[in-house]
Parts: structure tokens; sequence; C-alpha cells
């Protein structure tokens, strides 16, 4: 090699440093690797050792392969020399190699103590800059906090008036701010502790033994952290999907609300459909929307495919099934109520032994409101397996009907006895006019005759009132007249005696007829018939 050749392979030379010493020149290329990156990476190496403190003489060691000699610490490359390193240098590259390696070793050996002095003071400063700047916060904190407190107290203290339901004090203002003191110094000591928590990693950090100590305090907070974000984010399009079809079902719920709006109104007319049937059959429209809506979405949710979701979700519909027989039966039988149309709010009925009016209908029960004023709920099932009579349902058509019982002897002539009857009938005020009333003849009885008045009505809701005065009527009219009502039954032997009926209405006549005194006879045997067609005795 001559000597223009010498300068220039000298040129192209670069120094690996360490400790800021140059121990060695690289001037030979290695693949793509120009001598520059060579001496690089060799010195990054070696520095990166230093910095983690994993640096040891001992595990400097070398290996030959077919290209070059490896010389290695541990498991880690640090460098290698080529047989053209070799002709550089003159020697041999196994032997160069070794005198790499000896000249790490030397300086190490001569700068270890003093860096390690530097490095652990800086450390200890370190360490001590973390304490005070944690303490500081943490007197920060502590102080910030009771002043926040303090500060929320005195500017809003009069937006503080206690928490009441109706009449019914939930919290009241006194209650209101303890409460607020007391979530305040919780969040502060979550605080403080979190802090604290922090600051761990950090310390351990610094001292190169408890890196991994560090790492592993941290992870316990960024791992849930990067977990909670990666599933968030990834849930994204899942949550997308519940959104849009939350916003379907929402807008569809309402139109149907709409539409049974407009045919409860009158608005809206569908032949063969009655307007009492547009709220139950809407909200029916409305579950199996907001069903197939649930269905939909199930997949979407998180932990839907979890066996532990499963098994509440079956859970759950265990005992729903188990327990809600009766609430089943009760709404089924609500539903086939309103769609018998049997009644409506305000109508009066009775159901079973109750009769009032209705005042609520519920898909589970009915609530009557009695003529006294008491509120009885009645299953629906209970309706649907009894008998349910309607007094509203002919309001508006001819009426409904007041009828009663009376029974007058064979000796009252009965075109009379009707008389009497449509007379007092017609003086009852809720009794209208048209259609008439009129009188049925309902039986021949032993004794007397059954006559049963039909009078109309428009006021369904007032008919103990009417029946009240229907009877008294009848009683005035009869006793007018001079007529003995033989119910209940009434015996009497005619002996003389007065009749049954107040002497100021007896006629003279009468009372001229009736012997001054007249012996006692001996009371008729009733199985006697001799002595009944004697005596006119009523039974």
């Amino acid at each position: 090699m001559d000597s223009t050749s010498v300068q220039q392979a000298d040129s192209l030379k670069r120094p690996v440093v360490f400790y800021e010493d140059t121990l060695f020149y690289i001037g030979a290329k290695l693949g793509p690797f120009d001598p520059s990156d060579r001496a690089s990476s060799f010195s990054n190496k070696l520095e990166l050792l230093l910095d983690s403190e994993n640096f040891d003489t001992t595990l400097l060691t070398t290996s030959k392969d077919d290209l070059a000699i490896e010389i290695l610490h541990g498991d880690i490359i640090l460098g290698s020399v080529t047989l053209a390193d070799g002709n550089q240098n003159g020697k041999e590259p196994a032997i160069l190699a070794e005198q790499y390696v000896n000249a790490i070793k030397t300086s190490y050996r001569n700068n270890y103590h003093s860096r390690s002095l530097i490095q652990n003071l800086i450390r200890s400063g370190l360490i001590i800059l973390v304490i005070v700047i944690v303490a500081f916060l943490v007197t920060f904190i502590n102080k910030g906090f009771n002043k926040l407190i303090d500060f929320i107290l005195s500017k809003w203290h009069r937006y503080f008036k206690g928490i009441k339901i109706k009449s019914f004090e939930l919290l009241s203002a006194e209650k209101e701010e303890q409460l607020l003191k007391v979530l305040m110094r919780i969040f502060k000591i979550l605080l403080i502790i979190v802090l604290l928590y922090l600051a761990l990693p950090i310390i351990f950090s610094i001292i190169p033994s408890t890196k991994n100590l560090a790492s592993t305090l941290l992870s316990y907070i960024t791992n849930p952290l990067r977990s909670i974000l990666s599933s968030f984010f990834g849930y994204i399009p899942e949550l997308f999907m519940i959104l849009i079809v939350v916003v379907i079902t929402y807008y569809l719920g309402q139109f149907i609300n709409f539409i049974s709006g407009e045919i409860e109104r009158g608005n809206l007319a569908i032949p063969g459909f009655y307007p009492e049937w547009a709220k139950p059959t809407f909200n029916l429209l409305k579950i199996l929307v907001y069903a197939f809506s649930f269905i939909v979405i199930f997949p979407y949710l998180p932990g839907s495919d979890s066996p532990a979701f499963q098994g509440v979700s079956v859970f759950l519909g265990l005992l729903i099934s188990l327990g809600s027989s009766s609430a089943i039966s009760n709404i089924i039988a609500g539903l086939v109520i309103i769609y018998m149309r049997a009644f409506k709010i305000g109508d009066r009925v009775k159901i079973g032994d109750t009769t009032g009016d209705v005042i609520e209908k519920t898909m589970l029960v009915t609530r009557l409101r009695t003529i006294k004023n008491e509120e009885v709920t009645i299953p629906n099932s209970s309706i649907l397996n009894g008998n349910t009579i309607n007094y509203s349902v002919e309001s508006h058509g001819p009426g409904l009907i007041l009828h009663s019982t009376v029974t007058i002897g064979y000796d009252v002539p009965w075109r009379q006895v009707h008389d009497l009857l449509i007379k007092a009938a017609l003086q009852v005020e809720e009794v209208i006019k048209e259609p008439k009333p009129f009188v049925l003849q309902t039986s021949l009885d032993d004794f007397y005759v059954s006559y049963q008045i039909n009078a109309y009505t428009q006021e369904s809701k007032k008919a103990a009132k009417s029946y009240s005065d229907l009877h008294s009527a009848i009683q005035d009219a009869f006793t007018e007249a001079g007529v003995e009502i033989m119910s209940p039954h009434y015996r009497a032997s005619r002996d003389g005696s007065d009749l049954a009926i107040p002497p100021k209405y007896i006629p003279e006549v009468k009372k001229e007829s009736v012997p001054p005194e007249k012996p006692q006879t001996p009371t008729p045997d009733p199985n006697d018939p001799g002595d009944v067609a004697e005596d006119s005795t009523y039974n």
C-alpha cells in the first residue's frame, strides 16, 4: 500500500469513544455500513450499558465467525473486527479484537468511580427534588381544597335549599352542605393518594436497581387506562350503531303516539276501530317496537357475549317467569276487557258484589269508586271470570230502566194499581216523561199480585237516590188512594179493626160502617182453607 492510500485510509477512520476516551479507530467498511456508522454504533452501545448500569467487564468476550471477530457483552454484540480492520492496523483480527476489549476494560476502570459519584449525586438530587415537589403539591391540595370548600359555602350558600320530593324533605340545607364537605374531602384524599402513588415510580426510576419496580407500579395504572381507552375507541362503531337504533326507535315511538292521539281525539277514523282502543293498541305496538330494538341492540352491548352476562340474563328471566304468572294473567285479562268494550272510564258498573264508577283502568287492575265514596281495586282476571253490569251503556239511548216490585191484594183493581205506580214514577225528578213509565204484572201469587213499575232515566249515577224517591212516591200514592201494599207479607183478620193506613186517609163512610163494638173472634188458622176464605187472610 503506497503512502497515498495510507493517507486516504487514515482520513476515513472514526473514533470509538467511551467515558470521553478515544479507545480505538475504525476505518474499514462492513457491508453497507461505513466506518462512521460502525464507530457510532459501538460507542452508543457502550454508553447505553453505562446508563443502565449493567456494564460488567467480566462479560466482555470475543467470538469468531466466518466473516469477522465479534466483540460481545454477554449476549449483546458491541462491534466487529474484520480482516480489513486487521490489514489497516497490520495485525490479525483476533489480536486486534483482544486489544479493543482491553482498551474498553482499561477505560472503565479509570473512569468508573468518578462517574459513579457524579451519577449518585445527581440521583440523590433528583430524588430530593421529587420529594419536595410532592410535599409542596400535597400541602397545596390540602389547603387549596379547604379554602375551596369555604369559598363555595360562603359564595353560594343561598343555593343550598335542600332536596324535597313534594312535601317529603329528603335532604335539608344543612345536611346538603355537610354532604358537599364530605365529598370534597374524599376527592381531596383520593387525589393525594394518586399523587403519592405516581411519585413512587418516578423515584424508583431514578435508581437503576429499582427501574423494573417503577415500571411495574406504573403499569398498574397505565395498563387499565390503556385497556379502557382501547376498548372505548374500539367500541365506537358499535356505539354509533346503538345510537342510530335508539334515534330511529324514539322517532318511531313519537309517530305512534301522534297517530294514537289523533285516533283517540276523533281526528282520524279507522272503520271498525273504536277510539278507546287507540291507546292500548298503540302501547302494545310500542312495546313490540322497543322489544325489537332491544333485540337489535343487545349483541352490541359491552360484555353481552360473556358467560356472566348471559347467566344473569337467564336468572332474571327465570325469576320473572316464576313470579309473574298472576300478573301476566291480569295483563291478558286487561287487554281482553279493553277490546270487549265492557265499560270505560266514568261508567257506573256492577262487578261481582261491588257497584261504583270506573275511575281507572290499567293493564293489571280496575278501580271503582262506590256510592259510599269507597275506592275498590279489582284484579282484571276476576272481572274477566265474572259478570259485569254496565248501567251507563244506555245513557245516550232510551236510558236506564229503574224497576221495583210491589204486591197488592186481589181486591184492588189492577188498572188502579197501574195508574198509581205510573203516577208515583212520574213524580221522581230523574225519571224522564218519554218513554212513559210502564207496569208489568210479574206473577199471580197465592194471596196477592206482583206489580213491577219500570221507568226510564238518563241519570244512571243517581240510581240509588232515584230508587229511594221512587219508593217514597209509591208509598205516598198508595196511601193517599187508601190502597194497602202487601209487601212484605202482611196478615190481617177483618173483624172490624181499622185499616192499616193512616186514619186521615180512611174515608168517613168506612168509619161509620164500622160497628162500635164487636165480639172478639178467634184468630183463624192459616192452614184451614175455610178460615182463609172467610176472613180474607193475606200472607
